[in-house]
């Protein structure tokens, strides 16, 4: 696509390998003036290293990088130092405002001293002074253009809005980097890049540690940047309303069969995207049906069809005299017939396109496979104890009664004063009713008591008042936000088989339903990352298919087409869900109920 305008950041065939591990394969882009790309991709197909690359914090194996001098990079380490003074932070930001600044003042004086009273000695020589006046009426102008480009008289307004918008402008100018969060130190350096207004800028999870108010003022300000960005992020809304077009490192099924391995760009919002994988996906799934149909007739034809030239036809006596002459021509057809036809099943059983993954789905849960296959009418996972019947629980598979939680983070502790972890009467949510098939949302600030709640549902926290019950036979289990799997020598097959009850000495099969790579299904826990780790973790939770899955925060470290998969299943599931989340994108797009707690 032709560009209107220059690009000031460009990548060309980088590539990138650590060890015996290639990370990035001939990925190229270009981003103009204006523009705003996402990046996209599953975890670890080098977006992180991709953005190191083109900052120049490493350097690639081979390609080219072209970027702008005045280059912004989100560093994952905090680039100031920890003596460092929150206003020194924002005078380095301005500094190259203050220096255009200082080039316009001296551009004017030296203007208008042309004109000056009593200092016609100070004047440069000239036959007239008309090429020293142009000379310096166009250095004026420039300056002042830069300036006006810069806005340099609104730069001190900008740096306030910047350092409100993201929540800093309660900390006082003085207060020392290391006596800042690590929440507050990212937000900092977010704040100076937005202040400096660089030419090209480079985001690397911008919205981590923003709360929605300060990621809807990030996203403002970005739209507004007149330069070129580029952002990693795993916040869906963030990327939809910023993004102008998104580069999917994961290559697509056309990039894939044409041997290209750089990614591919999609115009338009994540919104946009999305529609296109989807149109993308379908197109992938009836090629592969085609081909399949066409795989299976060239089969048939070579072992078959290709011979039966005239095979059930009555010759009449003019056929028969010709047949010996004809014989000749005819086998000559039908080995053309084979040749081609084999010549085609031999292509195309090298270039077929691989079969389309399942989509991730849920097993039925325990109680509705034991309805679907009881013959007898009256048993079904409805029912119920003693303790059901007598608090007004009927039809419900899991229930929580004005519930308080006291104490630390590990045990409550009735003794311990301050404000409880949980308190559902205090958020004006007295009860909680889950009935069987129910879709629960969880939403609420943080310290508000969201996975609190689910531990307590799970029946793995006691509360400290309140009551918490389900119904005779349902099972509950709990994704944590915090995966806790031990570094030890077993692997997500071992994991996997002791659910399904076999014997992981004997290397059984086992469905880790597309959340674990095969590559990975052997590779001992202490070896996967912590987003390898969560997956185990819900590949185990799926399979295990329990009546009632809670699940906190689903949607961290796992990639954005997984986290789309993911809710979809959970939408379509036909157990009960609680979900937890700060997920803008799952909040704005959820179906269910909601609770809030406040």
């Amino acid at each position: 696509m032709p560009h209107a305008s220059p690009s000031l950041l460009t990548a060309t065939d980088l590539t990138k390998s650590y060890g015996d591990r290639t990370v990035l394969a001939g990925v190229s882009l270009a981003v103009d003036p204006g523009h705003r790309t996402g990046l996209v991709g599953e975890n670890g197909v080098g977006k992180s290293t991709l953005l190191r690359l083109l900052a120049g914090v490493e350097d690639p194996d081979s390609g080219v990088v072209t970027r702008p001098a005045d280059l912004g990079y989100l560093h994952q380490e905090f680039p100031y130092g920890p003596t460092t003074t929150v206003g020194e932070v924002v005078e380095d930001a301005l500094a190259g405002v203050r220096e255009i600044e200082r080039e316009l003042e001296a551009a004017a004086a030296a203007l208008a001293s042309l004109s000056e009273p009593g200092r016609g000695a100070a004047r440069p020589s000239s036959d007239d002074g008309s090429a020293d006046v142009d000379a310096l009426t166009a250095a004026y102008d420039l300056a002042l253009a830069r300036a006006e480009q810069s806005d340099v008289w609104g730069a001190d307004a900008r740096a306030s809005r910047a350092l409100a918008g993201l929540g800093l402008d309660v900390i006082h100018r003085g207060r020392l980097v290391a006596r800042l969060s690590g929440g507050q130190r990212t937000r900092l350096g977010l704040a100076a890049l937005l202040i400096r207004q660089p030419g090209a800028l480079l985001l690397d999870e911008p919205t981590n540690h923003l709360d929605d108010e300060a990621a809807e003022f990030l996203a403002t300000a970005l739209r507004a940047l007149p330069g070129a960005v580029l952002l990693a992020s795993h916040d869906r809304v963030f990327l939809d309303e910023v993004c102008t077009e998104i580069l999917d490192l994961d290559p697509s099924q056309e990039a894939s069969s044409a041997g290209r391995t750089g990614g591919t760009l999609y115009a338009g919002t994540y919104r946009d995207y999305l529609r296109a994988k989807r149109v993308e996906r379908a197109r992938w799934e009836q090629q592969f049906a085609a081909e399949q149909d066409e795989l299976k007739a060239l089969r048939r034809s070579v072992a078959t069809t290709a011979r039966n030239v005239s095979h059930n036809r009555e010759r009449g006596n003019q056929s028969k005299l010709l047949y010996d002459a004809k014989g000749e021509r005819v086998q000559s057809q039908v080995s053309r017939r084979v040749r081609n036809a084999q010549q085609r099943l031999d292509t195309l059983e090298a270039e077929q396109v691989r079969k389309p993954p399942e989509p991730l789905r849920f097993a039925p849960p325990h109680l509705v496979r034991e309805r679907a296959t009881s013959s007898s009418p009256g048993r079904s996972g409805g029912r119920r104890g003693s303790q059901g019947a007598s608090n007004g629980t009927d039809g419900l598979a899991l229930w929580a009664r004005d519930v308080v939680v006291q104490g630390g983070a590990t045990e409550p502790d009735p003794a311990t004063p301050g404000r409880p972890r949980l308190d559902l009467r205090a958020a004006g949510v007295p009860s909680i009713d889950l009935a069987p098939g129910a879709k629960l949302l969880v939403t609420g600030a943080n310290g508000s008591g969201k996975s609190t709640l689910l531990h307590v549902l799970a029946g793995d926290l006691v509360p400290t008042s309140g009551s918490v019950g389900r119904a005779r036979g349902v099972e509950v289990a709990l994704l944590e936000q915090d995966v806790r799997l031990h570094d030890d020598e077993r692997t997500p097959r071992d994991l996997l088989a002791l659910i399904t009850g076999q014997d992981p000495a004997d290397r059984p099969l086992v469905n880790a339903h597309g959340l674990v790579a095969p590559r990975d299904l052997d590779r001992p826990l202490g070896m996967l990352s912590v987003g390898q780790r969560r997956r185990v973790v819900l590949a185990m939770l799926v399979t295990q298919a329990p009546d009632v899955l809670l699940l906190d925060e689903p949607t961290n470290h796992i990639s954005l087409a997984l986290a789309e998969e993911l809710m979809a299943a959970v939408e379509t599931w036909p157990g009960a869900v609680v979900v937890a989340s700060h997920d803008r994108w799952l909040r704005r797009t959820w179906k269910g109920d909601v609770v809030h707690l406040g």
